[in-house]
């Protein structure tokens, strides 16, 4: 990759695989008819940005799925287990390719997520690998909500870059949402798109 000296990932969908359908599958089990219709609009979605940048409580959040989507009946535990559901595996194959990429390249982690999925994330990749942490595969980790800020927020992207002492035009950020790659190209960074069907080993690093 020519003048590229750092890259940045994003995690889900990139190195960690996702199914959303299994939280909107749960949670219609849980008595929630249209997860996207009751939580995507409006002030719902509202607390759910809130939550990927720390500013509700994993209880503030919870209280709030149980609010917005009428489960009176739903214990805490359901609803953290249906909003987890989403989270599958790590593919070795990736985590082998940090570990290589991370010979040549500096490279970091920048995530949109919240507490409840880091520690259940954390607990999946402590349970395939058996020791270390993904943390290790990175210089840096960056977790929206324990930053403060979220992709596609320019200022998140110039933030990484200025406390890692990176310059935009030496720096690939990866992700597989169009509009995160879009941020960090408006924030002059190189961006690679993960298209649907498309992932980290498709490409020659």
């Amino acid at each position: 990759m020519q003048g590229v000296k750092n890259i940045i990932f994003d995690l889900g969908g990139v190195i960690l695989n996702l199914d959303n359908r299994r939280t909107e599958e749960a949670f219609a089990k849980l008595g929630v008819k249209n997860l996207r219709q009751s939580f995507g609009l409006g002030h719902a979605d509202s607390f759910f940005k809130d939550y990927e940048v720390g500013k509700i409580t994993d209880q503030q959040f919870i209280d709030s799925i149980r609010t917005m989507g009428g489960l009176d009946g739903a214990t805490d535990q359901e609803i953290i287990d249906g909003w987890n559901a989403l989270l599958l595996d790590f593919p070795a194959e990736r985590i082998g390719l940090l570990k290589e990429l991370g010979k040549s390249y500096r490279i970091f982690l920048f995530s949109n997520t919240n507490s409840l999925h880091l520690a259940a994330l954390r607990n999946i990749y402590t349970q395939t690998f058996k020791s270390g942490t993904l943390d290790d595969h990175f210089e840096r980790t960056y977790y929206s909500h324990l930053l403060g800020m979220r992709k596609p927020d320019k200022e998140s992207y110039e933030y990484i870059l200025r406390e890692n002492g990176l310059e935009g035009q030496e720096t690939l950020f990866v992700d597989d949402a169009i509009v995160n790659v879009e941020g960090a190209e408006h924030a002059g960074l190189k961006g690679l798109y993960l298209r649907p069907g498309i992932s980290l080993l498709d490409f020659q690093w």
